[in-house]
């Protein structure tokens, strides 16, 4: 994929309107001087408000990202960009859709 690069200032939601966060194993900057995000990091979402019928709740609470960078690692990992395609998962591990990117740097891109 490509585009800019996700850092952990990056704006993210799942498609229910959860806040998606990206939690970095480790330290990586970029020229912002926010941490690069790679696809083994961890994202949580909150707030997602999604039921299933019941009303049973179902709300997203991790990220799987299914699509990273191909061309681009930082320590042997794939870094991720606004391209990228990331599953939102339920308690379940049940997909519920994709991660929206809303905002990212615009400093480094990956081609």
């Amino acid at each position: 994929m490509s585009g800019f690069s996700l850092t952990t200032a990056a704006s993210m939601m799942c498609p229910h309107g959860g806040t998606v966060t990206g939690i970095p194993a480790s330290p990586r900057m970029n020229a912002v001087g926010a941490p690069v995000l790679v696809a083994t990091d961890i994202f949580m979402i909150a707030g997602c408000p999604f039921t299933l019928p019941g009303p049973t709740p179902s709300p997203c609470l991790t990220v799987r990202w299914i699509v990273p960078d191909t061309r681009s690692r930082i320590s042997g990992n794939f870094t991720l960009s606004q391209g990228s395609v990331g599953l939102c998962l339920s308690p379940a591990q049940a997909p519920q859709g994709t991660v929206i990117v809303l905002s990212t740097q615009t400093r480094l891109q990956t081609i």
